[in-house]
């Protein structure tokens, strides 16, 4: 009886933290790659810079609320706001405006596409500050990755009514975002942000957002501009309590399970669908070489994919 209870425990929770890993992943996956349709309705009439404030503002009440809810105190030490600060700014901060500055210039499935190299930005810097050394399999699928987004960014600038200087500060702010993303993955996977509460750490880093997002959105567009508009209100309470509150609260506890370069692996199905959305809405035309640039963005996502090995799934700790 001891005996097969011991072969079965193995395999009983390779099976349970598997599914603590395969189901989130397909969630957040999957909001997120629509998101990206739902951004774009966001800067029309109110500037970017107060549709992210409203966004976190209304994500840092809710995730407030779901931590205590999960019985996690909301009380930080220095250490912990500090920590907060670091996402608050690179995450909830830098990225996000600069995402919603982006999708100004260029279309949201180019702008997730090039969130598709999330990747390597997140294996490299897990290498050097988490120790995470990426294989050279890894290496050379990015770098076939990179020249599909460059493909795209070529068909972009061919065949967008923008200028040129328009296309380019699209895909400057979007590679600005994409850094300020990747730093945050990397430093909420490391020992001092893993000492506090996810949730908990997480309220507090939206509330630090918010406030910066907010004081931006002064300094940039004056006093805050608000839209009647049902559909606009719609799309910030849906970015804020799904692709926000029960995005993140499902991704970073994935990123301390398997590392910021493996759960990056969702960068890989965003654009699919992201793409997908906006051939529907934006009208997006798919040129020989933009669909080109997306087999190959993808196409090496999928062999960086390829050659990590399942196993280390399993084994990483579980520190969320």
């Amino acid at each position: 009886m001891n005996r097969t209870g011991a072969n079965r425990g193995p395999d009983h929770a390779t099976r349970r933290i598997d599914a603590s890993i395969i189901i989130p992943f397909m969630i957040f996956t999957a909001v997120w790659g629509s998101t990206w349709i739902v951004i774009r309705d966001q800067v029309g009439t109110v500037p970017p810079q107060w549709s992210v404030a409203y966004r976190f503002m209304i994500a840092a009440i809710a995730m407030a609320l779901v931590a205590k809810w999960k019985g996690q105190s909301l009380r930080m030490d220095r250490g912990g706001l500090f920590a907060a600060l670091v996402l608050g700014v690179t995450q909830f901060s830098v990225n996000f405006n600069s995402v919603y500055a982006a999708e100004r210039f260029i279309t949201s499935g180019v702008v997730a596409t090039v969130f598709a190299i999330l990747l390597i930005p997140n294996s490299l810097l897990a290498w050097a500050f988490l120790d995470q050394k990426p294989s050279r399999r890894f290496l050379l699928a990015g770098l076939v990755a990179v020249c599909g987004v460059a493909l795209l960014f070529l068909h972009e600038l061919r065949s967008s009514p923008a200028s040129p200087r328009e296309i380019a500060i699209g895909l400057g702010l979007t590679l600005l975002g994409l850094m300020g993303a990747s730093l945050a993955n990397v430093y909420q996977a490391g020992k001092e942000a893993r000492r506090h509460p996810l949730l908990a750490l997480l309220a507090w880093s939206m509330a630090i957002g918010a406030m910066l997002d907010a004081a931006l959105a002064f300094a940039i567009a004056g006093p805050p501009v608000a839209e009647a508009r049902i559909g606009y209100w719609a799309g910030v309470i849906y970015l804020a309590l799904f692709g926000s509150v029960l995005c993140f609260a499902l991704y970073f506890p994935v990123v301390r399970k398997i590392g910021p370069g493996k759960a990056a692996y969702s960068s890989v199905m965003v654009p699919i669908i992201a793409m997908t959305l906006s051939t529907i809405f934006e009208g997006y035309r798919w040129s020989p070489l933009a669909s080109g640039g997306a087999v190959l963005a993808i196409g090496g996502m999928l062999l960086a994919l390829a050659g990590r090995r399942r196993p280390t799934l399993v084994t990483a700790p579980d520190a969320a």
